[in-house]
């Protein structure tokens, strides 16, 4: 049973919001003003919020801003309530990112389709943008059918690339946003002399290449295929318009970019600080967490030495001596290319 917060200083109104809602099998929460509305929402964390937006205390765009800044609530669907019908109120609640607005009077049908439209649209992000690894073609239809933009299919199709080949280049201007539907692409800078340090790899459910499209700035890195991939381009103005249009959306991809953000903080904490032997353990974690999704991976990283090298950021040499120790205390197994995880638990709890 979904939980929806109805914040609402009218005790009528909000009465009769609650019996309607009650009435088609939702649990209700109330609060008769806002600061009682984030107070509940932050307790509770309900499925969607109906919010008034003439309130004492706090009103409606106050406890849409705060409830936004807090993890728990970000990304909750949001409708308004308001007796005003002028368009600037309309479209402050839209960029603040409510889901939806309602003007008083209205009535229980136009209530309960809006509520209906948002969960279903809620629930169905939710599981897509979860689910990383899932195809492509799941979020995009998930997409047309919640959104008002429309990705067709002459504009999302998927093109096959062999090993090494180049998906973009460092300098360039970006053409579309990718989405990695089958095998490994690594993303690297590299320096003067042309030595190289892998800023990330991606594998298959992963979006990439959207960074220097939200900054509109050229590509900072190069994408080289590490082995044979199957890729989606999504034009540049459908990925821009899709954001702009569709807070619901807009949100989900947030949370995949800020899961990105920290993961690239943490591992230049542990180049700057860790020893040898911490950063190689906690780089072969690093791509063993890529690759298990993998059919048949067992812990098998299948990785050259000098690529693992460039993603840890220390010389090969140095990896190589540090992967030798690392087998000898059956920690991992080597194999040609292949990294064998025999102790996952030593390599993650690895001492500095």
């Amino acid at each position: 049973m979904k939980t929806i917060l109805v914040i609402e200083d009218n005790k009528d109104v909000r009465e009769n919001i609650a019996e309607i809602l009650e009435l088609s099998k939702y649990n209700v929460l109330t609060a008769t003003n806002g600061k009682e509305g984030v107070e509940v929402a932050t307790k509770e964390t309900p499925d969607l919020i109906v919010c008034d937006i003439m309130m004492p205390e706090l009103d409606g765009y106050a406890v849409l801003n705060l409830l936004n800044r807090n993890k728990e609530t970000f990304g909750v669907p949001f409708i308004f309530l308001t007796a005003k019908s002028e368009k600037i109120d309309f479209r402050k609640a839209m960029e603040m990112g409510a889901d939806d607005y309602l003007t008083k009077p209205f009535t229980r049908s136009d209530l309960l389709k809006a509520i209906e439209a948002r969960l279903k649209k809620s629930e169905s992000i939710k599981t897509i943008a979860e689910q990383a690894n899932k195809n492509i073609n799941e979020f995009i239809t998930t997409v047309m059918n919640t959104s008002n933009v429309q990705l067709v299919s002459n504009e999302r199709e998927v093109y096959d690339f062999k090993k090494k080949d180049i998906v973009y280049t460092e300098g360039n201007k970006p053409k579309a946003v990718y989405y990695l539907v089958k095998g490994k692409v690594k993303v690297y800078k590299s320096n003067e002399d042309g030595k190289e340090l892998i800023t990330n790899i991606h594998t298959s459910g992963d979006f990439f290449g959207y960074n220097c499209v939200l900054e509109n700035i050229s590509h900072p890195e190069t994408a080289k295929v590490l082995e044979d991939a199957e890729i989606m381009f999504i034009a540049v103005e459908d990925f821009i318009s899709l954001l702009v249009n569709d807070t619901q959306v807009a949100r989900q991809f947030i949370k995949i970019i800020t899961k990105n953000i920290l993961e690239k903080e943490q591992r230049l904490i542990g180049l700057a600080y860790n020893s040898l032997r911490k950063k190689v353990a906690y780089g072969l974690m690093q791509v063993y967490d890529k690759y298990k999704n993998d059919e048949n991976n067992n812990g098998t990283l299948v990785i050259s030495r000098e690529n693992l090298a460039q993603l840890i950021g220390v010389a090969t040499e140095s990896l190589i001596r540090t992967l030798a120790d690392f087998k000898t205390e059956k920690i991992v197994d080597i194999e040609a290319s292949k990294v064998i995880i025999l102790d996952e638990q030593r390599l993650r709890e690895m001492p500095n």
